[in-house]
């Protein structure tokens, strides 16, 4: 089936994603991996070459670009060399913390973060989960208490996305104990700010380079300035964005499961068992005909949804369909193309192997699948009738 998602520009631009990917990702991978961090070159290397920040209004520094798709492009090109690491903190950049700063910050705020982002000189995160609160930001501990010029911020994060690389964190914080679910603010807190330090970079199963910590807030004073959007409105803030958030997750996870099933289906007609290639059995060719299948099936809606998304009619509840189904296929795609590969599919050093291992969490962060059927149940039952 024919794609047409993509136009001559995007494909130009694929041919620099490439060559960028051979130059300054494949070889860093297993450096990456070993050191458990992905180092400032690749960023800076980025920034330099427009690959990040290309949403970012030219007159912050960015490229000007605000169409989705050449986001999609960048994802399937690092998808392809394995650089789920790469991928994770890239979108985290480009598709969550850049758009709450270039939409709810003010003009000072703006030039003092978005033209580092968009060089690759900024790494930003948000720090919304906590070790009582990951899916239910309700539960929601940390406080931020007004106290003349400057917020007071306590409390501690969990699962932080970047939070050893980053140089400034976007904090969601109850800044009302009694307001409820407009209680919320996203107070901003940049690194060497007294009170504010890192604890362990955790050890996951999958995703070794890509940064992952512990933050922790000790009577941090933060400028008023640091208030990023409405005071009271940061739960509202966040539901607004989550579909950009989740469609790119959703992205990550097709592009993914793709690259594994284009490596798989090369592995099943070299490798041969009893005088033919693998591929070559009825149960292997079934095996690649359903995979096929789900993937073009899923790529469709997942491309109707980019057209949604450019367009300014992506629905939360469409993007929590992108995301639960894109991610759950990527985790039942790669197990069958490691059973595919036998023996040597438990092996490191083939990439269905990492991919496994990296996959793991997507349907996890961002919402995990039950949140969102939770999010599609309401909506079927506000709508019933």
């Amino acid at each position: 089936m024919d794609r047409n998602l993509f136009t001559a520009d995007h494909d130009r631009y694929r041919e620099v994603v490439r060559e960028f990917v051979i130059r300054e990702v494949a070889p860093n991978l297993e450096r990456w991996d070993r050191d458990r961090l992905i180092d400032r070159p690749v960023w800076l290397a980025a920034g330099k070459q427009g690959l990040i920040g290309l949403s970012i209004p030219e007159a912050d520094g960015g490229g000007g670009q605000p169409d989705y798709r050449y986001q999609v492009v960048l994802i399937e090109e690092l998808a392809r060399a394995g650089a789920a690491s790469l991928i994770s903190s890239f979108s985290l950049q480009d598709n969550i913390v850049a758009p709450y700063v270039q939409e709810l910050g003010t003009a000072e705020q703006k030039r003092r973060w978005l033209p580092g982002m968009a060089a690759g000189e900024l790494i930003g995160a948000i720090a919304m989960s906590e070790p009582g609160a990951g899916s239910d930001l309700q539960g929601v501990r940390t406080t931020a208490r007004r106290d003349g010029e400057h917020w007071v911020v306590n409390g501690q994060k969990t699962f932080i996305t970047s939070g050893v690389n980053a140089d400034f964190v976007i904090v969601v914080a109850r800044t009302d104990p009694d307001a409820g679910s407009r209680g919320f603010s996203l107070i901003v807190v940049e690194t060497g700010t007294p009170g504010f330090t890192r604890g362990r970079k955790l050890d996951k199963i999958g995703l070794h380079a890509q940064d992952t910590a512990e933050l922790f807030f000790d009577n941090v004073r933060v400028p008023a300035a640091n208030l990023l959007g409405e005071e009271g409105r940061g739960f509202v803030q966040l539901m607004e964005r989550l579909p950009l958030e989740r469609l790119s997750i959703a992205t990550a996870a097709l592009a993914g499961a793709e690259a594994v099933f284009a490596e798989t289906r090369r592995y099943c007609f070299e490798r041969t068992a009893f005088g033919k290639p693998i591929g070559d059995f009825q149960n292997t060719r079934f095996q690649l005909a359903e995979m096929s299948t789900e993937l073009d099936v899923t790529r469709a809606y997942h491309d109707q949804a980019v057209r949604a998304l450019n367009d300014g009619t992506l629905s939360a509840v469409d993007a929590a369909k992108a995301k639960w189904w894109a991610t759950e296929l990527q985790k039942r795609v790669i197990d069958r193309c490691l059973q595919l590969h036998g023996g040597y599919g438990y092996m490191l050093e083939y990439p269905v192997a990492k991919a496994f291992l990296d996959s793991r969490i997507q349907t996890i962060y961002g919402g995990t699948t039950e949140i969102m059927k939770e999010i599609i149940g309401r909506d079927l039952a506000r709508t019933a009738g």
